[in-house]
């Protein structure tokens, strides 16, 4: 690839909060979204609380600014996360590096690693969840139910468990598929809802943690990812991770 300008990773226009995790020589780079920003603007009133904050190309899939000399930059998109979600997500500085990981991704070959906090405490501290789910997209929203015929799975495993006021469980999830809302679909089918979930979860539970903590986050990290991909004829290994925010640690 061609040779960034020498301020380009300084000068970045990013949205509040978010933090630089990894960066490789092809472009490829990592960063921690907090809570509450969304990956990119649906449109220019959405700028100002998202990864980046400046113009979206939702055809092209990147963002692009001007930077202070006048010259034109981009940084290519390469997957999201909802708002209400944490951790992870992966850009590139070039077409290229964003074409050659997208087609990683789309093998299935991406290892992702979440943590969430939930109500309740699981059977068992690990299984292999496999389900059939249905995704409907109406009117620019996303629900996800677990009667369906597209499959997900997902690899399970309980961290701690924590009776106090509230039975809480920590858990880590391992998505062996990227569907819409799978793993908060997952846990609600389980009995183990994530806490803060506004659309899957225990309402009632989620509000009187919410007061009882001071906090209303939806408690889903997406904590690493790690791949190997192609680029240039060679293979480059890369890994991010991003550590559990604060609301985590502050309430287990």
């Amino acid at each position: 690839m061609s040779a960034l300008p020498g301020d380009f990773w300084a000068t970045l226009p990013l949205g509040e909060g978010v933090t630089p995790l990894a960066r490789d020589a092809n472009g490829l780079a990592a960063f921690d979204k907090p809570a509450g920003l969304l990956s990119h603007p649906n449109d220019s009133r959405d700028e100002a609380r998202a990864l980046l904050t400046c113009h979206y190309d939702k055809e092209a899939q990147c963002f692009s600014w001007m930077a202070a000399d006048g010259a034109a930059r981009r940084l290519w998109l390469l997957n999201r996360l909802d708002s209400a979600t944490s951790g992870v997500i992966l850009t590139a500085a070039s077409e290229k590096v964003a074409r050659a990981v997208r087609e990683h991704y789309a093998k299935k070959q991406v290892h992702k690693v979440y943590q969430a906090l939930v109500f309740g405490r699981p059977q068992k501290n690990s299984e292999h969840w496999l389900d059939q789910l249905a995704v409907q997209k109406k009117g620019g929203r996303i629900r996800t139910a677990t009667i369906g015929n597209v499959p997900a799975q997902t690899v399970f495993q309980l961290v701690k468990h924590r009776q106090s006021a509230f039975s809480t469980s920590l858990v880590r999830l391992e998505p062996r598929t990227g569907r819409s809302h799978q793993l908060r679909v997952q846990c609600a089918k389980r009995q183990l809802p994530i806490i803060g979930d506004q659309t899957y979860g225990d309402f009632a539970l989620n509000r009187a943690f919410a007061k009882a903590n001071q906090t209303k986050r939806l408690f889903l990290h997406s904590l690493e990812t790690s791949f190997t991909y192609e680029f240039a004829g060679r293979s480059h290994a890369f890994k991010a991770a991003a550590p559990l925010p604060r609301e985590f640690t502050a309430v287990y």
